[in-house]
């Protein structure tokens, strides 16, 4: 297991979440209501999961350790994806804070929530290509088995240490209720949906 095959994965879950995300905004738009509860739980993974957990990943490991190996901080491909992280947490700001306001009815603040979702999810969708085509490739060649190894470990410190035990398992949760409630498709009984590190100990 490379800790890109663990990222992917993660983007995998992340993409149901997008898909959830902008069924949700979309249903909102055509109804002028919003359901609160499954966008509650939808900025809930986006803060928690998707930033928290898998970007913090990229951005406290991943990324230095491309860095060490002469990846540019400033103009790489690692300053162009911190940036787009960045524009993710305004998206999530956005939603988080025109949440309560749209689901009481609030016209405006539905438009905002809605609006932020959909570039959300457009962004999201253009950084996960990026990293999965692009970046994680780069990382494959420029790091050593070893480094791999130390990664691996580095992003079981993140999952233990700083997110806490439960944290995938609320957030599949979260990504499964989600595309069952909209009518997208969630992974069979028994289908990795998610390689956590922790189910992936290096030996």
């Amino acid at each position: 297991m490379k800790p890109t095959e663990i990222l992917k994965a993660e983007h995998r879950v992340i993409e149901r979440v997008l898909a959830g995300l902008e069924a949700l905004a979309a249903k909102a738009t055509e109804t002028g209501q919003l359901e609160a509860d499954a966008a509650a739980q939808a900025v809930d993974f986006l803060r928690n999961f998707a930033d928290r957990c898998h970007h913090g990943k990229e951005e406290a490991k991943l990324f230095p350790a491309l860095e060490r190996k002469g990846f540019s901080p400033e103009a790489g491909p690692t300053a162009v994806m911190r940036s787009e992280h960045e524009q993710g947490r305004a998206y999530t700001r956005a939603l988080a804070e025109s949440l309560d306001a749209a689901g009481r009815g609030d016209a405006q603040a539905l438009k905002r929530f809605t609006e932020a979702a959909q570039g959300y999810v457009d962004l999201l969708r253009q950084h996960i290509q990026k990293e999965d085509h692009c970046l994680f490739a780069m990382a494959d060649s420029a790091l050593s088995a070893d480094e791999q190894k130390a990664l691996l470990e580095a992003f079981e410190q993140v999952e233990h240490e700083d997110m806490g035990a439960g944290t995938h398992e609320r957030s599949l949760t979260i990504a499964d209720e989600l595309c069952r409630r909209y009518g997208l498709a969630v992974p069979a009984a028994g289908e990795p949906a998610l390689s956590c590190c922790h189910h992936h100990k290096t030996t």
